[in-house]
């Protein structure tokens, strides 16, 4: 596999390799990938995470392409020491009612809380949360707290502590953003953590830390240490109530007390949808852009369409809500960016944009053009007198070696007795670098447990 980028000069087109795919450079300059169908855009992106020294932030149109694309990247990568990120949508409608899932707000925290910590990988956002407005780094850096065995720990600091951050005491921990207090034992649930930790404490000094079974109660592995991030991406302490107070009343006329989200706040509680009066907490909001290292490469497909027909949607929704006294919609430019917000804020990295068509050269873009195409269609044709015809011409006309990826293991038992059917001897392999490191004309695998 070749590690050396091809050289683009503006005004050419050469076709390149997308296991070595050229970069921009230095940040503000744009470099345009054309010709990339299909998995095509995934190896490239797979390709230039390898090679780039920091961070490829992936701009995508919505939360299903988001897991296709880290699917795909899953499958690539697998066996690198590359991270692959996501940072998912809240999966709710603007101004909704309902609050996000808690695994949705445990992952984007824990995502937000790694940017700061991880120097190489790949993040995968959808464009809607791209421009949102978030929590500033101050919040997260502050609510973020460090456990390990052998640290003292006060059972009634480590309480009001974790209130503050929005954990609710619960008398059985099952979800995160809970914790709950037995004598010497602390059981936690963390956001962003796979599971939730039960502390003992001999005194006040952590004297063990061990998994345990939601569903059982019952202990499991030993660990060394956790780490805590806040339950929510504001925070519902004295000093953000206040604030949040202070921004409500700021923020919408007449009398506060007439609206259900004031009246909850101001008692402690986080009514449904609070998540869209998050700027009332701050001072100051951040984006995705003021978690990003400097080095960060951007990478988007033409997604002008998406970013309006979002912020339209935005829109509307807070013309249905104008006139709700209990919940008042804060104007869209105080959640989102604004398109010009974006491309400004884009415009101090540098950048890669996509195309799954061919670009032409011009003098002012740097363009590449990738040596891959599309396939024919390679259906199955069960009545036909050469039912694999369509494959079998396609695999005789291919100078190069060939890889069938099947999406389950029960897939590619049902496809490797077909294919031997028709005369084919597929190498079974484990994953992507197996294909790589052999030298079989045509391999099949399995993509599921990479992610494909």
């Amino acid at each position: 596999m070749s590690q050396n980028p091809t050289r683009i000069e503006a005004g050419s087109t050469p076709l390149c390799d997308p296991f070595a795919p050229p970069l921009p450079g230095g940040p503000g300059a744009t470099l345009y990938w054309g010709r990339l169908y299909g998995s095509g855009a995934a190896l490239a992106l797979a390709s230039a995470a390898r090679i780039h020294p920091g961070m490829l932030v992936v701009a995508v149109a919505d939360v299903q392409a988001a897991a296709r694309l880290e699917q795909e990247l899953g499958f690539f990568l697998s066996g690198a020491d590359i991270p692959i990120l996501s940072f998912p949508d809240w999966e709710t409608l603007p101004y909704d009612v309902f609050s996000p899932l808690a695994e949705i707000v445990s992952q984007r925290l824990l995502t937000l809380h790694r940017l700061g910590r991880t120097e190489r990988g790949i993040l995968i956002a959808p464009i809607g949360t791209l421009l949102q407005r978030l929590p500033p780094r101050a919040y997260l850096d502050a609510n973020t707290v460090v456990l390990d065995v052998g640290d003292r720990l006060r059972i009634e600091d480590t309480r009001r502590r974790l209130e503050s951050a929005g954990y609710a005491c619960v008398p059985e921990v099952m979800e995160h953003g809970e914790f709950a207090v037995r004598g010497s034992i602390l059981d936690l649930f963390p956001m962003g953590a796979g599971s939730p930790f039960r502390i003992d404490l001999f005194d006040d000094e952590i004297d063990s830390i061990r998994t345990f079974d939601p569903e059982t109660q019952r202990s499991l592995q030993r660990v060394e240490g956790i780490r805590l991030l806040p339950a929510r991406e504001f925070p519902l302490d004295e000093d953000g109530i206040a604030r949040f107070r202070q921004g409500f009343r700021t923020a919408f006329e007449g009398d506060p007390q007439r609206s259900l989200i004031y009246r909850e706040v101001s008692q402690g509680n986080a009514p449904g949808g609070l998540e869209y009066y998050l700027p009332l907490f701050f001072a100051d909001t951040a984006s995705l852009f003021d978690y990003l290292p400097n080095d960060a490469l951007l990478v988007q497909a033409d997604l002008n369409g998406e970013a309006e027909a979002f912020l339209e949607q935005v829109r509307r929704r807070q013309e249905q809500r104008a006139f709700d006294i209990e919940r008042p919609p804060l104007p869209r430019e105080r959640l989102y960016l604004s398109p010009g917000d974006f491309a400004e804020r884009a415009r101090a990295y540098a950048r890669v944009a996509l195309s799954r068509a061919e670009i032409e050269p011009t003098r002012r873009k740097r363009t590449a053009n990738f040596a891959t195409k599309a396939p024919p269609p390679l259906v199955f044709q069960a009545k036909a007198t050469r039912p694999a015809g369509a494959l079998l011409d396609f695999l005789e006309g291919q100078q190069a070696r060939s890889l069938i990826v099947a999406e389950s293991a029960g897939r590619r038992e049902i496809l490797l007795k077909l294919l031997r059917e028709q005369g084919l001897r597929p190498l079974l392999l484990d994953d992507w670098p197996g294909f790589l490191t052999c030298d079989a004309p045509l391999g099949l695998t399995v993509a599921s447990h990479n992610g494909l």
